[in-house]
């Protein structure tokens, strides 16, 4: 079956199996910084963003997202032009083993683009279907506020005012 759809930011016409999820679609498609993990929807190493939401890719038919925008990690930016989200991730020390940091810096632009300051609550919510036995989170969540400090500096809104917070 024919699939339309613009994953970043480019138009595709794709054929799949009527049954493909789409982490695998975006995997064979060599966008492989979408990690399939668990295949249940739990640990969020798959998330891309549809239409701007964070969804679990290896659940989603798709099918589903026919006609959808698809950002996958690839889309935000690479090692000669990272996005800021990527770089505070480095920065923060929050990238360990890295096979969940694609659905966390995914998970944190889907927030962040709601959000510019959320509360450390709301940042341990957002992240709550992503699952790390890295880094115990604390760097994550620093990752978070450093993050919103660059994308605050590069909008032009400012400095945020927050501090890297401890859980």
């Amino acid at each position: 079956m024919k699939l339309h759809v613009r994953i970043n930011g480019e138009a595709r016409e794709l054929e799949i199996a009527p049954g493909a999820v789409l982490g695998d679609v975006l995997r064979q498609l060599g966008l492989t910084g979408t990690k399939m993990g668990c295949r249940e929807g739990h640990c969020g190493s798959c998330m891309v963003l549809v239409n701007g939401k964070p969804m679990n890719s290896c659940l989603l038919l798709a099918a589903k997202v026919e006609g959808a925008e698809i950002t996958t990690i690839e889309g935000l930016g690479d090692v000669r032009n990272p996005h800021p989200i990527q770089e505070a991730f480095v920065e923060a020390g929050a990238v360990q083993c890295g096979f969940c940091t694609p659905g966390m810096i995914i998970s944190t632009k889907a927030l962040l683009d709601n959000e510019p300051h959320p509360s450390l609550e709301r940042v341990r919510e957002a992240l709550s279907g992503n699952l790390c036995r890295c880094t115990g989170y604390a760097k994550i969540f620093d990752a978070v506020r450093i993050a919103e400090h660059k994308l605050a500096k590069a909008s032009g809104n400012g400095k945020s005012t927050r501090r890297p917070h401890r859980p």
